[in-house]
């Protein structure tokens, strides 16, 4: 049997990128209803940017036209991100108090968790997710 090598952490987090048409839009968005501070704007005109919230992070790029939808993303809800809380009720409370559309409502998933899709000012799906099984 041959042992693994054991390397220390070198990921530090993983960030998606999103593209938008309207970077001022989605900032104010994220900003005023999912909760994120914007962290940083790059460019002049600025094209890039990013938000964060307790310490993560989404980017922002700025493109002339919206990439192609799948033609089956909203039947098969197909996501653009899975973003894990640790107090999803509250997330979904706070949420709902902000006016918020929801794509999909909270609900425990047969798989173990208990979470909730937001359809963004981009039309990107996110789900936001907590585990039921595992701590």
């Amino acid at each position: 049997m041959i042992a693994k090598v054991r390397y220390p952490n070198m990921i530090a987090a993983i960030v998606p990128q999103f593209f938008t048409t309207n970077l001022p839009s989605t900032l104010t968005y994220y900003n005023d209803l999912l909760g994120f501070e914007t962290q940083f704007t790059f460019g002049e005109p600025t094209f890039y940017a990013g938000a964060i919230r307790d310490d993560h992070s989404l980017f922002f790029r700025l493109v002339p036209t919206a990439p192609p939808q799948n033609e089956h993303k909203y039947k098969e809800e197909y996501l653009d991100a899975y973003i894990r809380a640790d107090d999803i009720d509250a997330l979904y409370e706070e949420y709902q108090s902000k006016g918020v559309t929801f794509f999909r409502t909270i609900d425990s998933m047969p798989w173990g968790f208990r979470e909730f899709v937001v359809k963004d000012c981009d039309d990107r799906l996110i789900c936001f997710g907590k585990s039921t099984e595992y701590t």
